[in-house]
């Protein structure tokens, strides 16, 4: 009889094989002690279903230790993003109205987290009312850092940008921020976020009423953080969609804000609409008209926004001359100009004429 070499006389007989197969979980990472480690190691060489199990164990423990993220599902991501937002003690106080772009900032930069070198590379189509623009991910953030600077500027923080015309504020930090690395881009633009919402949860509550000056427009400082929000999840939906990454709306309470401000602003852009001549609707000044603004789905809520005059607020339970219903996000990309007005389902009652000039104007909100 031929002898048997001690390997394969163990993986013939099941109680060595179960007693070395035990061993496999320690010997993937490399906390069997050597004469087991030895043994072990003779046993894989004659056994190819415990070579196989082994080698499977030590690949997934090298991904365990590796440095790179693991690459969970994107809506799992969200989950555990969104609880920790909700539950985690806060080192400071965060005023209600930056907490959806404590949010926002940080969906974004989970995003940017997940980028590969050449998803550094792609072109994200930046579109407002007056166009379009290609931006790589990082251009894109050299400009909402040229934004947020106006913001910054407010609470007295240094501004990475001059003057108050945004396009000239985004090529000069853009031109600053050329020669660096990506990630250096990214670290510069959480470095600004996480002093800007630092400032606001330390300032005195009278903070929040003072008036942020972009050039054009002003509005208060708590007006300003959700506008900053706004365009944040807009942009953040931009790089994703152009690096194919799964990218969802701001939960439903912060919607709600980011679509308040915007229900505030829609009376101005309807007049800057009739200023140009392309309402249809006049404007009435005898007995202001109200429309009502129906939101469902996700940041359900009515806004009733003033069609005539601008300055002029509702009293709650005004008889709106026509209403619109819309889906809370799609309103949201119609007033980002990411949403054509003619095709975004709605639904309309009473005079359909004001429902379809307010439509027209909300992509006016929208800046490059």
């Amino acid at each position: 009889m031929t002898a048997t070499a001690p390997g394969a006389r163990d993986a013939l007989e099941p109680p060595a094989h179960e007693a070395l197969r035990g061993l496999l979980g320690a010997w993937a990472l490399d906390a069997c002690p050597p004469e087991e480690a030895a043994r072990l190691e003779a046993h894989l060489a004659n056994c190819p279903s415990c070579a196989e199990e082994g080698h499977r164990l030590r690949d997934a423990a090298g991904w365990l230790s590796a440095d790179e993220p693991l690459d969970p599902e994107p809506s799992l991501r969200r989950a555990v993003l969104d609880g920790c937002l909700g539950r985690r003690d806060a080192t400071f106080h965060v005023p209600a109205y930056a907490e959806p772009y404590v949010a926002e900032t940080a969906r974004l930069d989970a995003l940017l987290r997940d980028l590969g070198e050449l998803d550094w590379l792609e072109q994200a189509a930046l579109t407002w009312h007056g166009g379009t623009e290609l931006r790589r991910p990082a251009e894109v953030l050299c400009h909402l850092a040229a934004v947020d600077g106006v913001l910054a500027r407010a609470l007295g923080l240094p501004d990475p940008a001059s003057g108050d015309d945004l396009l000239t504020r985004t090529e000069e930090v853009r031109s600053a921020q050329s020669r660096r690395s990506p990630e250096a881009v990214r670290a510069f633009w959480r470095a600004q976020t996480r002093a800007v919402v630092e400032t606001a949860a330390l300032a005195p509550p009278e903070t929040a009423g003072e008036r942020v000056n972009y050039g054009a427009f002003q509005i208060p400082v708590r007006d300003a953080f959700l506008d900053r929000a706004f365009e944040c999840w807009i942009h953040a939906d931009d790089i994703a969609e152009a690096v194919g990454y799964p990218y969802h709306p701001p939960r439903g309470a912060h919607l709600r804000q980011l679509i308040g401000l915007a229900a505030k602003l829609l009376p101005l852009a309807l007049a800057s609409l009739r200023e140009a001549g392309l309402a249809t609707s006049p404007a009435v000044a005898e007995q202001p008209r109200v429309l009502k603004l129906i939101i469902e789905g996700r940041g359900e809520s009515e806004w009733l926004v003033p069609v005539d005059d601008p300055s002029w607020t509702p009293p709650p339970g005004t008889e709106p001359t026509s209403t619109l219903a819309i889906d809370g996000a799609e309103f949201c990309f119609l007033c980002a100009a990411r949403r054509d007005p003619r095709r975004v389902p709605v639904g309309i009652t009473g005079d359909p004429t004001l429902a379809r000039d307010l439509l027209s104007a909300a992509p006016l909100l929208s800046r490059p």
